[in-house]
């Protein structure tokens, strides 16, 4: 249903896409990955139509057929109210039953056969465009997708200025859900989704009879719910494309990437098995010229000089096969990206009893979150803290951090716990400052050129370290965030939601610096592989009350 063909793109002198060429199928579910800058972005707005392509087209089979798309940063208008929203959703089917009625009512009152014909064949037209903006189950399914993305309890006359970042990605999500065009694209649709809503969102998309393109860095939800996968080079710009889910295409890249680096070693060999002879030829050849051509005898003269010559020749035909070796056959080394470095070096370990939480409640007005929670926290524990959206996850995390007072109960940190907090939505970062004055910041004590060898690390390379930290795209901040945590030496992290804004590759790199961070982790994540990788237990708020939860195994366990 959807065709791209040899597709380009450039923003200024910067190649984004190069001569992408695919087809997507009715009922096709594709995962579109990539690192973050690679392009997918650019793609999904090209085929929604919101920006032109520089070469190439794109086409849709029926040309009449929808498209829905979810942007990562939504656009609402003033004032617009939550039921206002959805019912851009609902205008079709809205317009279609309208429709239905005025007939239905000219119908009733009718005489003349000629008019009732007509009316009766509008009626018919308008209940097929009724039926298939989803019918009488349209108030249903409505109330099943707000119900399954935890948007049920919103008033619908709330101004949609008045929810939460999470909330109103949820909501764009939902209004293209009800709509269900027959093309989805979805830019990063499980960003602000717990785990309930992830697990919703999966079936939904399970049962889903068009296709999807899919933008996603959730490893699991990408398993679960496709079946293909576009891949994005950034080096090349091009696309790859696999039959499979992201493991699948993983292990298509690993076994790939192994045969190359097993080729690139043999050819390595055979080139210094050729080197070796050549030097051998040369050598005799040399030799031959030397001693055993040094007599008066001038046949002895010629045949020493005839071998010599063929020597010579041997080696240069040799040569002459390592250059090829070298240039037009050449097998290139496998690359190494440069990726992000992480190593949390805590400046001392602090006592055992990292956090003690008893009896802490908290409410807001007559809105209770939770109570009586008690909770211990010990030294080199990493606990991923999940629940609905709204449970109270940020401000338990508040608590524990000082910046608000439970209403009920105390909170102690252990002496010589050093505590670090990534803030959600990355409130934390002065806008008007600079990845270099962030830094500057919590190390005073570096040194200019320590200061930017340390962002390096981080992926900010030359004059980027003096951008303007409001100007960094979500990526950037991500990174500039937690390289402000790690300058500060902290022993005991405290994570909102840390790796959001973090691409696959990212995400991957962060586990491992958290696996090999030697203090103690509290961190509150969706990603299911996040959580199996690094989690060495889990604590669930739900309707008020902190349960251990056992049934999250770690990879490898």
């Amino acid at each position: 249903m959807l065709r791209v063909s040899n597709l380009s793109k450039r923003y200024g002198d910067d190649l984004i896409l190069s001569e992408m060429s695919f087809v997507v199928s009715r009922g096709e579910r594709i995962g579109l990955v990539g690192p973050n800058g690679s392009g997918k972005t650019t793609l999904l707005r090209i085929i929604a139509g919101l920006e032109p392509a520089d070469q190439g087209s794109v086409s849709l089979n029926p040309p009449d057929s929808t498209v829905g798309y979810l942007a990562q940063a939504l656009i609402f208008a003033d004032e617009e109210t939550v039921d206002d929203w959805l019912a851009g959703a609902t205008a079709q089917h809205s317009r279609a039953w309208s429709d239905m009625q005025r007939c239905a009512e000219a119908m009733a009152v009718t005489t003349n056969s000629a008019a009732l014909e007509t009316l009766t064949q509008a009626y018919a037209e308008a209940e097929a465009r009724f039926e298939s903006a989803g019918g009488y189950a349209l108030e249903a399914h409505l109330a099943a997708v707000l119900d399954g993305l935890d948007l049920a309890e919103v008033p619908r006359d709330l101004p949609v200025a008045r929810l939460s970042g999470g909330q109103k990605t949820r909501l764009g999500l939902a209004k293209l859900l009800i709509r269900r065009p027959q093309l989805l694209l979805l830019d990063e649709p499980t960003n602000h989704l717990d785990i309930d809503a992830l697990a919703w969102l999966e079936n939904w998309l399970g049962s889903y009879e068009g296709a999807v393109l899919i933008v996603s860095h959730d490893r699991t939800f990408l398993d679960a719910v496709t079946t293909r996968t576009l891949a994005l080079d950034p080096t090349t710009h091009m696309l790859r494309d696999v039959a499979g889910n992201y493991s699948t295409y993983l292990d298509t890249l690993a076994r790939e990437v192994e045969q190359q680096w097993q080729a690139y070693q043999d050819q390595q060999d055979e080139i210094a098995r050729l080197q070796e002879s050549a030097r051998h030829l040369r050598g005799q050849a040399k030799f031959r010229r030397g001693g055993k051509a040094d007599t008066p005898d001038k046949f002895a003269k010629a045949f020493f000089a005839n071998r010599s010559a063929a020597t010579v020749g041997r080696a240069k035909d040799i040569e002459r096969r390592i250059e090829r070796l070298l240039t037009e056959d050449r097998v290139d080394k496998p690359g190494q990206q440069w990726g992000l470095k992480l190593d949390f070096s805590p400046d001392a370990r602090g006592a055992r009893q990292v956090l003690t939480l008893e009896n802490v409640s908290m409410a807001f007005g007559d809105r209770v979150l939770f109570e009586d929670v008690s909770l211990t926290l010990t030294h080199g524990e990493r606990i991923i803290l999940v629940g609905p959206n709204g449970a109270g996850k940020t401000t338990l995390l508040r608590l524990i951090t000082g910046q608000m007072e439970p209403k009920a109960g105390q909170i102690r940190v252990g002496a010589g716990v050093k505590l670090g907090y990534l803030a959600q939505e990355q409130e934390v970062l002065a806008a008007e400052s600079t990845p270099y004055g962030t830094i500057q910041t919590v190390a005073d004590e570096m040194s200019q050129t320590e200061i930017r060898s340390f962002l390096h690390a981080f992926l900010f390379s030359g004059d980027e370290v003096f951008v303007k930290n409001g100007n960094l795209s979500f990526g950037e901040r991500a990174r500039l965030m937690l390289a402000r945590l790690i300058a500060q030496g902290c022993n005991f992290l405290v994570l909102d939601e840390p790796i959001n804004h973090l691409d696959i590759p990212g995400r991957e790199r962060f586990e491992q610096a958290l696996t090999n961070f030697s203090g103690t982790v509290l961190a509150v994540v969706h990603d299911r592989t996040f959580i199996r990788r690094i989690a060495t237990g889990v604590w669930e708020l739900r309707e008020g009350k902190v349960r251990e939860r056992f049934n999250i195994e770690r990879d490898g366990d």
